[in-house]
């Protein structure tokens, strides 16, 4: 019923503006990360660029140069990193500033083993808001889940965990498990709320956050760790579809353990019965 999957996050930090190194930072982690063989290593929100966002916001830099260092879905970056993907045999997804045409959207990639991309993602709720003249933070308007080599996952960036019907959307299209690139909050209620997100919608979810990794399956917690630039590495259950025969499957596995738990439990019965009546 569950298919499981060695997946690695990564807590990274980037620096604002500076994409050269931050992508030269992303790659020296995902090698290491890649050392434990995962087949899935995730990354933060923002990373190329380092989410600078707000400082267009608060002025202190202008839309154009958004622009120039958002990286189209063709650029060299995203190139460099889906042929690194092909020769580190495992997928790779995290978020960065993404150019379409003279829009901006904080977008987030999933690239697999061969270096192909499988899906991208534009988030679809933002704590500052947005405004139509914002060419440099275009909100989403779609919220799809994509195939993978491991089912079908889903994407929510950042503020998007705490809008729960953002995650439903996702795993009534059929997503299997849910990432999280994040660049924000990392107290206890942003815990909370993940962990939420995984139990109400029954998938695993790995999220990378700027100074925490948090990774659940099977609704409870698996991995979390504090810290920049942390790699986390363990194993996640992945549920197959619904199927008659994945049904059939989980039936024969229940049926199997039935017998023997109920005759454990009958013998308890009898054992707190005689004590009941030898009590005077």
């Amino acid at each position: 019923m569950y298919k499981s999957v060695k997946v690695s996050a990564i807590s990274l930090k980037p620096i604002k503006w500076d994409k050269a190194s931050n992508a030269d930072k992303l790659e020296a982690l995902f090698v290491a990360a890649a050392k434990d063989a995962p087949q899935l290593i995730l990354a933060t929100e923002g990373v190329l660029e380092g989410y600078v966002v707000m400082d267009v916001i608060e002025s202190s830099a202008t839309p154009e140069a958004m622009l120039d260092i958002a990286e189209p879905i063709d650029g060299p970056y995203i190139h460099r990193f889906r042929r690194l993907a092909k020769q580190l045999k495992t997928c790779l997804c995290f978020g960065f500033a993404e150019r379409r045409g003279t829009s901006v959207y904080n977008s987030a990639v999933f690239i697999d083993n061969n270096g192909e991309i499988c899906g991208t993602y534009h988030k679809t709720q933002f704590a500052e808001g947005t405004h139509p003249s914002w060419n440099f933070n275009c909100i989403g308007e779609t919220i799809r889940a994509f195939d993978t080599p491991f089912g079908r996952a889903g994407i929510l960036i950042c503020n998007d965990r705490w809008n729960p019907l953002i995650a439903r959307t996702l795993v009534l299209d059929g997503a299997q498990f849910l990432l999280i690139p994040s660049y924000g909050s990392k107290g206890k209620a942003q815990n909370q709320t993940v962990l939420a997100r995984a139990r109400e919608n029954g998938v695993p979810i790995v999220e990378a956050n700027v100074g925490m990794n948090l990774i659940i399956s099977k609704g409870e917690i698996v991995a979390y760790k504090w810290g920049n630039d942390e790699i986390s590495t363990v194993y996640i259950d992945i549920p197959y579809p619904p199927s008659t025969e994945a049904a059939r499957q989980s039936e024969q596995e229940y049926l199997q353990a039935q017998g023997p738990e109920m005759a454990a439990r009958y013998q308890k019965t009898v054992a707190r019965t005689k004590s009941k009546k030898l009590t005077p």
